[in-house]
C-alpha cells in the first residue's frame, strides 16, 4: 500500500511539473537593468546582466529607437557580468530598450528621455530681403583719467618706534 501512495505521489508531482515548466519558460524574465531610467537627451546609459545571477548571456546588443546607436556589451566579468555604455537620442519621450539572450529569450526595460517632444515642426521665414540695420547709438569714448601725482617727500611715520638702527 506504502509503494502504491509513493508512486501515486511521483507521478502527481511530474504532472504538476510538466504542467508549470513550460508556463514559466515562456515567463521567465531576465534579470538585468539599464540605468538611468530618465536620462538628458544625449545622455550615457549603462546596462548590465549576469548570467549566474538570474540574468543571461547576451546574444544580441541592446537597441532602441531611444538610442543614438546600439549598446554594445563591452564590459565583463565575474558571474558571467555583461555590461555596456550607451548614448540617448535627442528626442524627449518614452521608449523600450530590448536585447535577445544566447538562449533566445528576448527582454526588454523602459527608459524615459526627459524634456518636452517636439510637437510641429516650424519652418524658417522664406523672406528674401535682407534684415534691416538697426540703429546704434554710438558714444564717444571717455579720455584717459590723468593719474595725479603725489608732491612734496614721501610720508614714512612720525618717527613713533624711536631711532632705528641707521639713525644712529
Amino acid at each position: 500500500m506504502l509503494k502504491k501512495a509513493m508512486i501515486g505521489a511521483v507521478m502527481l508531482g511530474a504532472a504538476q511539473l510538466a504542467v508549470v515548466a513550460p508556463a514559466a519558460a515562456e515567463a521567465k524574465d531576465v534579470s538585468w537593468f539599464l540605468h538611468p531610467t530618465e536620462v538628458e537627451p544625449g545622455g550615457e546609459l549603462y546596462a548590465e546582466t549576469k548570467a549566474a545571477m538570474g540574468g543571461c548571456g547576451p546574444a544580441t546588443p541592446v537597441t532602441s529607437p531611444g538610442f543614438s546607436a546600439p549598446l554594445q556589451w563591452t564590459i565583463g566579468g565575474n558571474w558571467g557580468k555583461a555590461a555596456g555604455y550607451g548614448k540617448a537620442g535627442k528626442t524627449p519621450g518614452k521608449y523600450t530598450a530590448t536585447f535577445t539572450c544566447s538562449d533566445g529569450t528576448k527582454t526588454s526595460r523602459a527608459f524615459t528621455i526627459i524634456g518636452t517632444p517636439p510637437t510641429t515642426t516650424t519652418k524658417p521665414p522664406t523672406s528674401t530681403k535682407p534684415p534691416k540695420p538697426t540703429k546704434s547709438t554710438t558714444t564717444k569714448p571717455k579720455a584717459p583719467q590723468v593719474a595725479v601725482k603725489p608732491t612734496g617727500a614721501p610720508q614714512t611715520g612720525g618717527g613713533a618706534f624711536g631711532p632705528m638702527a641707521w639713525d644712529w
